[in-house]
């Protein structure tokens, strides 16, 4: 462990940009696939539970889950309910649905005016990816390695490249780093390592009813220049995101003064991170670790940690990397348990529960 310089900082985070946090759910299910709940109740559910962006997207199956999928009805009626709810300033409701192939794996779409079947684009990812070229929509990983195909093991696309914004590492309950690590590399350095530049996603993936109510549930944080459907759509395009299961955390960081989820020049040496952390007032002084995690296999590897207690501005942090591209910084509470499939990964037992995952920083080569 490494000890911290706590910096006195101002609300805005380390990044001086004059952005929002806004408090994100981007998966969601109603009855119009295979939900619980009533469609009509399921923004007004989210924005009770004071989140500032929600987005319902059921899953397009098509005719191989009958009664599973939404159809072209279910797509139009969405579409009605998200303007309705809709708010610029105030609350950002988005339509969406969830393409949903059974072999190859889930995938959010966000922000268009079309939705199509997986068995309409074929049974291999190239033929959904030329569906996606030739619009303008957000796309995600859902549940990453969840369906043994892994999106075609992650078939890059580089059509895709900017668009396709978000990995999720929290699915409802569930810590996603480390799917399929028993056979498989983590999804994390699977999705990086294919070329993909996601940024980090939580999300409750809800089925029942109570949309945004649950604890401990995935939510995203955005730190967007609007709370408004454009600013959200800057900030995903941004990568400007972060994944947790807490309620009112406060997430950013820089590297090198680089921001979350942009690109920064490898130098080698010791290079600074910054991290702002905020949360409620019932975590001022809880001790917390910082991982910092670059490629490795079966999982990310830890190259560096540090221990710091929850206070009041940034903490600044000296760190030696390892060439590569990518860097993820993830945050833990030792003091609960970790995921189980951690026991035999060296530095993620001791680490506890993850409690956020930072979007990546994009590492370019050294000039």
């Amino acid at each position: 462990m490494t000890d911290a310089l706590l910096i006195t900082a101002g609300e805005g985070g380390p990044t001086g940009r004059g952005e929002l946090l806004l408090h994100a759910d981007l998966h969601n299910h109603t009855r119009f696939s295979d939900g619980l709940g009533r469609p009509e109740d399921a923004f007004a559910s989210m924005r009770a539970a004071g989140l500032d962006v929600a987005a319902l997207t059921d899953h397009a199956y098509g005719p191989v889950e009958p009664g599973k999928t939404i159809d072209d009805e279910g797509w139009r009626r969405l579409g009605k309910l998200a303007d309705a709810a809709d708010e610029p300033g105030a609350f950002v409701a988005l339509r969406g649905f969830e393409w949903s192939s059974i072999t190859l794996g889930h995938m959010n779409v966000w922000g268009g005016d079309r939705w199509v079947e997986p068995l309409v684009t074929g049974a291999a990812m190239p033929a959904f990816h030329e569906w996606l070229a030739a619009g303008d929509e957000l796309v995600g990983f859902n549940h990453p390695g969840r369906e043994p195909g892994r999106f075609g093991l992650f078939r890059y696309d580089h059509r895709l490249a900017e668009r396709l914004v978000s990995l999720e590492m929290f699915n409802r309950d569930e810590d996603y780093l480390f799917e399929g690590v028993g056979g498989a590399v983590s999804p994390l350095v699977a999705c990086l390592d294919a070329g993909w530049r996601v940024g980090l996603a939580g999300v409750t993936d809800e089925h029942r009813e109570g949309w945004g109510f649950h604890e401990g549930l995935g939510r995203t944080g955005l730190w967007a220049p609007s709370r408004t459907r454009e600013g959200v759509r800057t900030a995903m395009l941004r990568r400007r995101m972060f994944a947790t299961r807490e309620r009112g955390l406060r997430v950013d960081a820089r590297l090198n003064g680089a921001a979350m989820g942009g690109h920064v020049r490898y130098q080698s040496g010791v290079s600074v991170l910054e991290l702002d952390f905020a949360a409620p007032a019932e975590w001022l002084g809880h001790p917390l670790r910082l991982q910092v995690l670059q490629r490795g296999e079966p999982v990310p590897a830890v190259v560096a940690e540090f221990d710091f207690a929850v206070a009041a501005g940034t903490l600044t942090f000296r760190a030696p990397l390892e060439e590569g591209e990518w860097v993820v910084l993830r945050v833990t509470d030792p003091a609960r348990p970790a995921d189980p499939r951690a026991a035999d990964l060296p530095g993620y037992r001791s680490a506890g529960h993850a409690v956020a995952y930072l979007s990546p920083f994009f590492i370019s080569p050294g000039g």
